[in-house]
């Protein structure tokens, strides 16, 4: 039938399309006969139908006579034959089920149906439950004939006394009675060793004879080290060189420090552990609200509380000056006095050695 008669799209004779209806995919002998029947029927050729559906007319030839060898791989092969049946009004599914029907896919291995393989199973199951049967009734007897054959009633011991000769350390003849006394304690754990000290090689080096008693003096009178500063927590103010005296927060607390013209220098909440570290030479005075949340460090080490509530900065840098003053000349002086002693332990050695040449040239 024509695709134009001179009618309109509603005037077609009560058709609901103007194309005929086309055959079925699945009446021609072949797909490639259905699709040249098909093609024929339209009166289309084969360039207008390449056109169309954006196919090679090599492969359309090929489809048509059934040359499955000269297209490309599998996907396009199938996109091929569904875009030419679409094109000739034939059901695409129906066409591309018969071209894997007709063209299978090599990759594809051979698998045996599933109806056999479950009715051999089926066959056999009897006797490979039976088997697994005998086998496990064939352990579990072996087993328990082991333990059977193992199992011995008890009888009493050989041995009708303890012979004296297996009691340690007393005489054969003379009961020993057994006396058990309160228990010991542990001793102390030890991990670290106890330092050894070459006897005389401290005296030879530094002039101070570690057991004798004035050197225990001295080290008595020695002043303690005190507690040293330790971070845990933020540190503001002055650099580390630049510094003397450090006020730490031992608990939550205001801190703010103001210059002699009422300037604020520094103001802050300090958490627990945070610091702040004093410029030197600068006109300024602590105030706090706790007196006991703060700790001073003059230099290093621990100085004590605050005394007051509103401090003077220079009060502070005068104590930590004064401290390193002192500090110092205590170093001084005990290297001088150490000084002083290795030169006299040096002399009363020189002097021994000389007294001992003398002997010996002597005799």
């Amino acid at each position: 039938m024509a695709r134009d008669a001179g009618k309109g799209p509603n005037d077609q004779d009560g058709q609901a399309d103007w194309r005929e209806i086309a055959p079925s995919i699945t009446d021609a002998p072949t797909l490639g006969d259905g699709l040249r029947q098909a093609r024929e029927r339209s009166d289309r050729s084969l360039a207008e139908l390449s056109t169309i559906t954006r196919v090679p007319s090599r492969y359309l030839t090929a489809l048509e006579q059934n040359d499955f060898s000269i297209l490309p791989n599998r996907v396009f092969s199938i996109g091929y034959v569904r875009a030419y049946a679409g094109a000739l009004g034939l059901d695409e599914q129906l066409a591309v089920e018969r071209f894997k029907r007709e063209s299978p896919d090599p990759s594809v291995p051979l698998q045996p149906p599933v109806g056999v393989a479950f009715e051999e199973v089926k066959r056999y199951s009897p006797r490979l439950i039976a088997g697994a049967l005998a086998l496990v009734v064939a352990v579990v007897g072996w087993n328990v004939f082991q333990r059977v054959s193992l199992m011995q009633a008890p009888h009493p011991s050989d041995i009708a006394e303890i012979p004296e000769s297996w009691s340690l350390g007393t005489v054969p003849g003379q009961p020993v009675a057994m006396r058990l006394t309160a228990p010991q304690p542990a001793p102390p754990d030890q991990t670290i060793p106890a330092l050894y000290v070459t006897p005389g090689l401290e005296a030879e080096l530094t002039g101070v004879d570690p057991a004798s008693q004035e050197a225990a003096a001295a080290a008595a009178g020695t002043t303690p080290v005190a507690r040293a500063f330790n971070p845990r927590g933020a540190i503001y103010g002055a650099a580390a060189s630049a510094s003397q005296v450090v006020l730490q927060a031992k608990k939550s607390a205001w801190l703010v420090v103001r210059m002699a013209d009422n300037r604020v220098l520094f103001a802050r909440q300090l958490a627990p552990g945070d610091a702040w570290r004093a410029p030197i030479g600068v006109s300024a005075t602590v105030d706090v609200q706790d007196v006991s949340a703060f700790d001073v460090y003059l230099n290093g080490e621990h100085g004590g509380p605050l005394t007051a509530d509103k401090t003077p900065l220079a009060q502070l840098n005068t104590r930590a000056q004064a401290l390193a003053r002192q500090a110092a000349a205590e170093v001084a002086s005990r290297a001088e006095a150490a000084a002083r002693q290795a030169a006299a332990a040096q002399a009363a050695v020189q002097a021994q050695a000389e007294a001992s040449l003398q002997t010996v040239s002597a005799q």
